[in-house]
């Protein structure tokens, strides 16, 4: 058990975890389950401080797998619309679990290490719903979180009773160079995939570095934080108070 762990659950009308392969065309469909990345990015929304990586533990998915497609005018990039079609999940409700571990990659926020102080405030957020506005996969998908007791949930998902349910092959998330764990992965972009397994309503995520399903994208530097750049910098090398 990680000691700075945080659990919440988020919900909303509709979801859109686009499937990569769906998109070329303009048209997008969504994954029948959230991706770590949209995972990741909606706790990010709820609390991130450049010195902690939140890595995603868990997910059960709460309500029936749904889903409802409808006709879209996106602006062109050769001006006026487009008409297309995205395939959305609806009424959407999840529960997760996740921690966070300190960025490695950035040596300059070492001062920033209080494990106590961000997970309380990670705390405080969630039962605020959030710092800033949480979206379930793109920005039409508002969604709404709050406290939940992991445990507590098991037997209110919809999928308790099954055993096993299988997804196939899926985009996990990007590895951006600041987040890079292994040494193969530093100073690269590099986007990850795995194959989830659904038991009894939960998918236990890989962590990044165990994916091994991988592209590297390109290469990418890391941006250095300096008196020049971050205003915050002193309470990050801690010669402030908090």
């Amino acid at each position: 058990m990680h000691e700075n762990r945080v659990e919440f659950e988020v919900s909303g009308d509709y979801a859109l975890f686009a499937d990569p392969i769906t998109r070329v065309g303009g048209e997008k469909f969504t994954y029948q389950i959230p991706t770590y990345e949209a995972l990741k990015g909606i706790l990010s929304s709820v609390y991130w401080k450049p010195s902690i990586v939140w890595i995603i533990d868990a997910v059960r998915v709460m309500n029936p797998i749904q889903t409802e497609t409808k006709g879209i005018r996106p602006i062109s990039y050769g001006g006026g619309n487009d008409l297309s079609y995205y395939t959305y999940l609806k009424n959407v409700r999840y529960q997760v679990r996740a921690h966070f571990i300190w960025n490695e990659n950035r040596p300059e926020l070492a001062g920033d290490h209080n494990e106590n102080k961000h997970h309380n405030i990670a705390k405080r957020m969630i039962k605020r719903g959030g710092r800033r506005d949480i979206y379930l996969g793109t920005r039409e998908c508002q969604g709404y979180v709050e406290p939940c007791d992991f445990d507590a949930g098991q037997e209110e998902s919809a999928y308790a009773g099954i055993e096993e349910l299988a997804f196939g092959f899926m985009y996990h998330g990007i590895t951006y160079a600041d987040e890079a764990v292994l040494e193969e992965d530093k100073n690269k972009m590099t986007v990850r995939f795995w194959r989830p397994v659904m038991r009894h309503g939960v998918i236990h995520f890989l962590k990044p570095e165990e994916c091994t399903d991988k592209r590297w994208i390109r290469e990418m530097e890391i941006k250095t934080f300096g008196d020049g750049n971050f205003n915050g910098l002193d309470e990050f090398k801690g010669e402030a108070s908090d």
